[in-house]
């Protein structure tokens, strides 16, 4: 469909606000995602859209916890192969499914997508109330290589990003308090990781495939640097509990505008 520049400007402004709350709370993509579906993007070339242009997002905070790898770096090598499969299967499973098939799904993955999120904080609560996730070790504690098992959870979560990545860092940090892992902060970096390996192949077959708005993508690529860059003081500052508030509204609002446009 063709773009107006108040449509460019809109979304640009949209994953100012996104890249905002990922900073603080995360959840950016509950914003861009139903932005770009009311924009009048279809909902395919809008995962698709929304996923390459936050993939340079992703990379540069998978850069940012590459200190936090230190002792994982077993699993960071490990978690590779079945992340770029997973990533590979999910995007292939996009593609065969039909544009009218995947806008019924639409307002149920916004929707499980915006119960992930709500739910983070909690999990992680009782996850760390039972012993399952430790605070982070002083001595930086080396983890041992992760299990056939474990492997074989990460390719599923990477099918779930490959395919519809609104979520997938949730899914993934709360699998890796179940794997059993003791550094949350080392959890953040192999989420990081993850994403980018499943999202970076994701991307390159919808872009190969000819599923991106490229104007839009750019438009979103740029709004997200300068939000950023922008609200970098700010989000430092901002409470976590009322950003997660507003984001879980806005899905949840998102959600029921999905349904009611789909019927």
């Amino acid at each position: 469909m063709p773009q107006t520049v108040v449509s460019l400007v809109t979304i640009a402004a949209v994953s100012a606000v996104g890249a905002a709350a990922n900073a603080v709370a995360g959840g950016g993509t509950l914003l861009t995602f139903p932005a770009l579906i009311a924009l009048g993007v279809p909902p395919v070339a809008a995962n698709a859209t929304s996923t390459v242009a936050l993939w340079p997002g992703t990379i540069s905070s998978m850069l940012g916890y590459r200190r936090e790898l230190t002792g994982a770096k077993a699993w960071a090598k490990q978690f590779a192969i079945p992340s770029v499969l997973g990533g590979i299967v999910g995007a292939a499973l996009l593609l065969v499914t039909s544009e009218e098939r995947f806008a019924s799904l639409v307002p149920w993955l916004v929707f499980g997508a915006t119960l992930l999120f709500a739910m983070q904080k909690p999990v992680m609560r009782w996850l760390l109330s039972r012993g399952s996730v430790r605070a982070p070790h002083a001595d930086g504690t080396v983890l041992a290589p992760p299990t056939m098992g474990l492997l074989v959870g990460q390719f599923g979560v990477a099918i779930y990003g490959g395919y519809f990545g609104a979520g997938a860092g949730i899914v993934m940090l709360a699998a890796l308090g179940f794997m059993g892992l003791t550094n949350i902060h080392q959890m953040n970096g192999l989420k990081n990781w993850g994403a980018v390996c499943f999202n970076g192949v994701a991307a390159f077959i919808f872009v190969a495939m000819g599923l991106v708005n490229w104007p839009i993508a750019l438009a979103m690529a740029v709004g997200a640097v300068v939000g950023g860059y922008a609200t970098a003081g700010i989000a430092r500052r901002a409470p976590q509990a009322v950003v997660r508030g507003i984001v879980t509204a806005i899905g949840l609002g998102a959600t029921g505008w999905l349904f009611v446009r789909m019927a």
